[in-house]
């Protein structure tokens, strides 16, 4: 399975490269995760395209139906690869390993921020400015509620975690409390 995923690297690299030429890094992003996203809501589409016993250039072809002119062609002609190649499982880590390569080289990063409840457009700004001074870089922030955190807010940056909520700052006040009684 690790060489599955060195081969999505390879191919989410490629396209990168392709899409950094024709200055559509964005684009490309935008068009790959909204492919993505409609195989995984449509499960027939998703059946189809994982079916072992349909023909390659049938999963193309309807491919060619429903997203061609609407996505750029180097997006589709990737998918199409994919396919052609027996490698449409690939799909979504190829997604993942282009953003990730796309982010380092426009020196972005995606903050997964848990709160107990929803962030204003002011509070996601004033995340996004303070951890891009402490990475240096542009932070795309992408929010989920979390209802076990009693208060503030858990940041997530790469394999960084950041936990300002207020439940894990009352287990570190009871560990010093209880460290400080143990003397």
């Amino acid at each position: 399975m690790s060489s599955d995923f060195t081969v999505a690297k390879r191919y989410a690299k490629a396209l990168f490269d392709l899409a950094q030429e024709q200055g559509i890094v964005t684009q490309v992003e935008e068009d790959l995760s909204a492919i993505v996203s409609i195989i995984k809501q449509n499960a027939e589409l998703n059946q189809l395209l994982l079916h072992p016993n349909i023909d390659g250039t049938a999963k193309t072809n309807m491919l060619k139906q429903l997203f061609e002119g609407k996505v750029a062609e180097i997006v589709l002609g990737t998918i199409v690869l994919l396919v052609s190649r027996g490698r449409e499982e690939m799909l979504p880590y190829v997604l993942t390993d282009y953003v990730q390569i796309a982010s380092e080289a426009m020196k972005q990063a995606t903050a997964f921020v848990s709160s107990p409840f929803e962030l204003t457009d002011m509070e996601k700004l004033a995340i996004a400015e303070h951890f891009g001074q402490l990475t240096g870089k542009t932070i795309r922030v992408h929010t989920t509620i979390d209802k076990s955190l009693l208060g503030g807010i858990q940041v997530r940056i790469g394999d960084r975690l950041y936990d300002g909520s207020l439940s894990s700052k009352l287990q570190r006040l009871e560990k010093t409390l209880n460290a400080s009684q143990a003397l």
